[in-house]
């Protein structure tokens, strides 16, 4: 099998970043000559694009997670920091949802952990709070003063 069909075998499945795209054909013996052609041929077509994963990659994880989650994600794949600061200003500036996204994350906390008001939390589940924010890539007390200011 030449190393573009295993590329493109690979990528009607899912996405893959360049770098993992060239983890994978090392790990079968490709020569590195045949793999950058390789690699290069699929991203000409457009089969293989940095730019989309990240973009399917936060676009799927927004709300969910943080900046600093999907950064991580990313930086698991081999993308670029810079690549990824790019595509996350433009997804950000087109999409205004930042609100509903932070109101939706605010009534999920409140419901998780059976919080009425954010002024008066014990600091057990302050810290409960904290941990699930963090744990999902978030500033947990930016978040936390931004819904105290939203109550007053």
């Amino acid at each position: 099998m030449k190393c573009y069909e295993y590329f493109l075998r690979l990528l009607s499945r899912r996405e893959y970043s360049a770098v993992e795209l060239q983890k994978k054909a090392q790990e079968k013996d490709f020569l590195p000559l045949e793999i950058t052609t390789a690699l290069e041929q699929v991203q000409s077509y457009d089969y293989q694009s940095d730019r989309r994963l990240v973009s399917s990659l936060i676009a799927a994880a927004q709300g969910k997670y943080g900046k600093t989650m999907i950064w991580r994600k990313c930086y698991q794949k081999g993308i670029d920091r810079d690549l990824f600061e790019e595509i996350w200003q433009e997804t950000v500036a087109e999409e205004d949802t930042n609100t509903n996204n932070w109101n939706e994350l605010r009534e999920k906390v409140k419901r998780r952990y059976k919080v009425e008001n954010f002024h008066h939390l014990d600091p057990k589940t302050k810290a409960k709070i904290a941990n699930f924010l963090q744990y999902r890539g978030f500033k947990p007390w930016e978040l936390l003063a931004l819904w105290q200011r939203e109550e007053d």
